[in-house]
């Protein structure tokens, strides 16, 4: 796909999700003024952070909207258990998720004054946001809740798999969240107004064969549909995947539209002259039952982590200069803050025991932001042999070979299967330390190889 068609395209998303969402005014209260503008609390979906709310964010931002009534939570274990019931280590039950939920609003509310907030909802983010509304008393302090990409009716709904599993539309879980609520069979109620969002086939959750989830050719009981409630206003945009549901512009777009009840001014991000960043280092936990090969994500800090910051050249990613930050991560897993030149080019190094020395390169950041969470690799058992290990990163989206112009070090990568599956694309350049670009969709990102020998990994993160 060439720079025009990548375009024309991210035209049509935007203007699909305009389209979709004239109606939206009549769903929502009263578009508010911005210095009144309600709290909205950001919730991320399962294994995630809360820094993928970084670009969304910075578009309510760029809409006026204050940056301290913008609160993205970080789920300390945002991993579901296999079985909800049962107990797993470094994983948190549906109640469990709610609770922390339900605690973050309550902090919100008291630090803001406000009576109510907004919730915004991605994949396992949503069922937090569902079951706190109806079981957990966000009935009276949510005005608001759009879920992005929340499989709502299962990932799958295959009668006698995996009912245990939060995620299975057979199980106790789901079922209880959609009884009907009134005669008509509506799965939502109010007061709180519902948004869904969902893609009309890209999602990788929202399939009819159960391929993502390990059981290729065997039907999911769930279609595209599946994210949508009846009783909702449930919006649709062309080609998006999982996680664009919710990290997209065109998802900003419609969720803006939702609560203000008009468009958004912009949905691109506008740029600050001064830009403080900050965030915080976490790292991976590891599965008892299986040591060697379990790795989990937590959002945990990584206190004693080391960590350096440097400014890069953005044709060759080689660094300009003494590092702009040195520092020792505290307890409290914060690694700033640090003033940087707008739009200029990064590279995080971390290093901890147990995990390899991580170079995490970045294009640069328009605007200020404490949702800069960095966590460090570890080497697997198959690429430790290799020269160097680069892995283009896209923490906000899927790679879709059919949908997206990308290229790493030069070449479109190889094995990124069809349909929005993966979030990233691993090469092993041979050679010895040299310059290496990933491309996505326009956005450019240059770093250096670095010898896996002596410990050493890659990252080329892309922002959008």
């Amino acid at each position: 796909m060439n720079n025009t068609l990548w375009l024309q395209r991210r035209s049509l998303l935007l203007a699909t999700a305009a389209a979709a969402t004239l109606a939206l005014a009549g769903c929502a209260t009263q578009s508010p003024s911005l210095a009144e503008a309600p709290p909205i609390v950001f919730v991320h979906g399962n294994g995630d952070t809360a820094a993928l709310w970084q670009t969304t964010v910075w578009r309510f931002e760029s809409n006026g909207w204050p940056r301290e009534r913008l609160h993205a939570i970080d789920v300390p274990y945002p991993l579901s258990r296999d079985e909800d019931a049962k107990p797993q280590a470094g994983r948190t039950s549906a109640a469990e998720h709610m609770a922390y939920l339900k605690a973050e609003v309550d902090k919100v509310l008291k630090a803001t004054g406000a009576s109510q907030v907004v919730l915004v909802g991605n994949s396992r983010g949503g069922n937090a946001i569902r079951n706190y509304i109806y079981n957990g008393g966000g009935d009276k302090t949510v005005s608001h809740a759009v879920l992005g990409g929340t499989p709502n009716h299962g990932v799958w709904a295959i009668p006698g798999f995996r009912e245990g599993n939060e995620f299975s539309g057979t199980g106790p879980f789901l079922k209880a969240l959609n009884a009907p609520k009134n005669a008509a069979g509506d799965e939502v109620s109010g007061p709180v107004k519902w948004m869904t969002i969902r893609s009309d086939n890209n999602d990788k959750f929202a399939q009819p064969d159960g391929l993502w989830i390990g059981q290729k050719g065997t039907a999911t009981n769930v279609t595209a549909a599946g994210p949508e409630l009846k009783g909702a206003t449930n919006v649709v945009i062309p080609r998006i995947d999982h996680r664009e549901t919710s990290y997209s512009p065109a998802a900003f777009d419609a969720s803006y539209r939702f609560i203000t009840g008009k468009a958004p001014t912009r949905t691109e991000i506008a740029a600050e002259k001064s830009v403080v960043l900050n965030g915080k280092v976490t790292g991976l936990g590891v599965d008892s039952a299986d040591p060697k090969t379990g790795n989990f994500s937590n959002n945990l800090p990584l206190a004693g982590a080391q960590l350096e910051v440097y400014a890069t050249d953005p044709a060759t990613g080689t660094r300009k200069g003494n590092p702009l930050l040195r520092k020792t991560v505290g307890a409290d897993g914060q690694w700033g803050p640090l003033a940087v030149a707008p739009g200029a080019p990064i590279e995080f190094v971390i290093t901890a025991p147990g995990y390899a020395t991580t170079h995490i390169y970045r294009s640069g950041f328009p605007r200020s932001s404490d949702l800069i969470h960095l966590r460090p690799e570890r080497i697997a058992d198959a690429d430790k042999t290799a020269d160097s290990i680069v892995t283009l990163t896209r923490p906000r989206g899927y790679l879709d070979p059919a949908r997206d112009k990308m290229l790493l070090d030069g070449a479109v990568p190889a094995g990124v299967p069809a349909g929005a599956g993966v979030a990233s694309a691993k090469v092993k350049p041979a050679g010895g330390v040299r310059s290496i670009v990933a491309e996505f969709n326009g956005e450019r990102v240059a770093g250096q190889t670095w010898p896996a020998a002596q410990g050493h990994v890659v990252m080329l993160e892309i922002s959008q």
